[in-house]
C-alpha cells in the first residue's frame, strides 16, 4: 500500500501475498492488510494506492484485478509489468468492469 496525503506518495508499505500461487495472483494477509491501513491513518495519511506486480504481463488490470477493486471504489492501482527488459509502471483506476489509466509523476526529490 502506498500511503499518501494531497495525492503525494510519502511511504511505501509491502504487505505479505498469501495467494496459493503467488507468481500468478496476490491475497494480502487480511491481518497485516488491517494492520497497515490503521499505520497509515494513524500517521494521518490516507492510502493513495495499491501496488503489485505482474512478472510475466504488461501492467494492465487482470481481470483478477478488476474483482478485487470492487472492494475498494476509486481506489488507484499501481501495476509494475517485470515482463520486459526495464520495469515498467502504469497506474488505473478500476470501477465497476472498466478501468482506465490514471497519471502518475515520479519525483526524485
Amino acid at each position: 500500500m502506498i500511503a499518501a496525503r494531497n495525492g503525494r506518495a510519502l511511504a511505501v508499505h509491502r504487505v505479505r501475498n498469501v495467494a496459493v500461487n503467488p507468481k500468478s495472483a496476490y491475497f494480502m494477509e487480511p491481518k497485516e492488510q488491517l494492520l497497515t491501513w490503521q499505520a497509515i491513518e494513524d500517521a494521518d495519511l490516507e492510502i493513495g494506492a495499491i501496488y503489485h506486480s505482474h512478472p510475466r504481463s504488461e501492467p494492465v488490470p487482470s481481470e483478477t484485478d478488476v474483482n478485487l477493486a470492487r472492494q475498494w471504489p476509486g481506489m488507484r492501482w499501481m501495476i509494475v509489468g517485470l515482463g520486459a527488459d526495464e520495469p515498467e509502471i502504469r497506474t488505473w483506476r478500476i470501477v465497476d468492469d472498466a478501468f482506465h489509466e490514471d497519471a502518475h509523476e515520479v519525483d526524485d526529490g
